[in-house]
């Protein structure tokens, strides 16, 4: 019988074998009515938007879904419908981010975003849950997991900060925060025509995606583009560069599913090793001609892996 990884890495295969780079997962999100399941939260002195769905009797673990810098809960648009159909899901605007605002002073952290996301677990109702993760949002789901062990009992990882985003070689998530930064500000004016234009796609977001005039324009704008030029961005970027927390990888207890996208230009896939290395439980897929968003990218790819890796914290495998 083929062990987890190499039933995971096969799934990331097939998948790439039929290049499904761009294609909308099933169900589409285009047929949610998003604005029924619009949420805000007052979790203490922060005020959070959120989206949650899912039958609230389903017993299988919820999923908390974080997303990175520049980012929103959009991030996750191509897997909540799916992750939804047998499980509670939420997914939040960080403060700073979206439709949350700042918080008084402005001051942000990675152990506040984690403290922030298990308020919102706590609100929920959601007494243990898998986190799922993208870039900064991977390295708030890994402090979650330190802080919240008992609760915490699965981590998904997608090209998540936190190994080149400790050290001084930090430039790539830099220049591509600030470009998408850019992007959002042009995208609010002008947006129609540029996620209707290939070039103007593939300019903008060529840093995050590897192939952006493949991704439809609506998504590219909805789960891309809207979510830039948010007041977070800047100090959300000082907590990310130089929180290191590789010396405590080895003291998460949760079994991690980590995802990387081969030619991931934020963030270097050679730091999908160290994860691996140094996380107890770790199962690492690397996708080939993928970049830094690969639910995005792939969606197919992603939610299978998803799926896969659920129902073996589910089963407690």
């Amino acid at each position: 019988m083929a062990t987890t990884n190499e039933r995971l890495a096969e799934s990331g295969r097939e998948a790439a074998l039929a290049d499904d780079y761009g294609l909308t997962a099933e169900p589409s999100w285009r047929e949610v009515d998003w604005p029924r399941h619009l949420r805000r939260a007052q979790l203490g002195a922060v005020t959070v938007n959120f989206v949650a769905l899912g039958d609230a009797r389903a017993e299988a673990m919820p999923v908390v879904f974080v997303h990175g810098l520049s980012g929103q809960w959009q991030n996750w648009l191509e897997n909540l419908p799916f992750a939804a159909l047998s499980r509670r899901v939420a997914a939040p605007d960080l403060p700073g981010f979206g439709r949350s605002p700042l918080p008084a002073g402005g001051e942000l952290s990675i152990p506040f975003y984690a403290s922030v996301v298990a308020r919102l677990c706590d609100h929920l109702g959601f007494e243990r849950y898998v986190v799922c993760g993208n870039s900064m949002g991977g390295l708030i789901a890994a402090q979650l997991a330190l802080d919240q062990p008992q609760r915490v009992r699965g981590l998904v990882l997608v090209s998540p900060a936190g190994v080149s985003s400790a050290t001084v070689r930090a430039l790539p998530v830099v220049v591509a925060g600030s470009a998408i930064r850019l992007v959002g500000v042009y995208g609010r004016r002008f947006h129609g025509a540029v996620a209707r234009r290939p070039r103007a796609r593939a300019l903008g977001l060529g840093l995050v995606a590897k192939h952006p005039e493949r991704l439809a324009p609506d998504l590219a704008f909805e789960g891309l583009i809207k979510g830039a030029g948010k007041p977070g961005f800047e100090p959300a970027l000082r907590a990310t560069l130089g929180y290191d927390l590789r010396d405590r990888l080895g003291e998460i207890e949760a079994p991690a599913l980590v995802v990387w996208g081969a030619d991931d230009r934020v963030i270097p896939v050679r730091d999908a090793e160290v994860w691996k290395s140094r996380l107890r439980r770790c199962e690492l897929v690397i996708l080939p001609d993928t970049g830094h968003v690969a639910q995005l990218e792939r969606p197919r790819t992603f939610n299978r892996l998803l799926a896969s890796f659920l129902e073996q914290v589910d089963t407690g495998a």
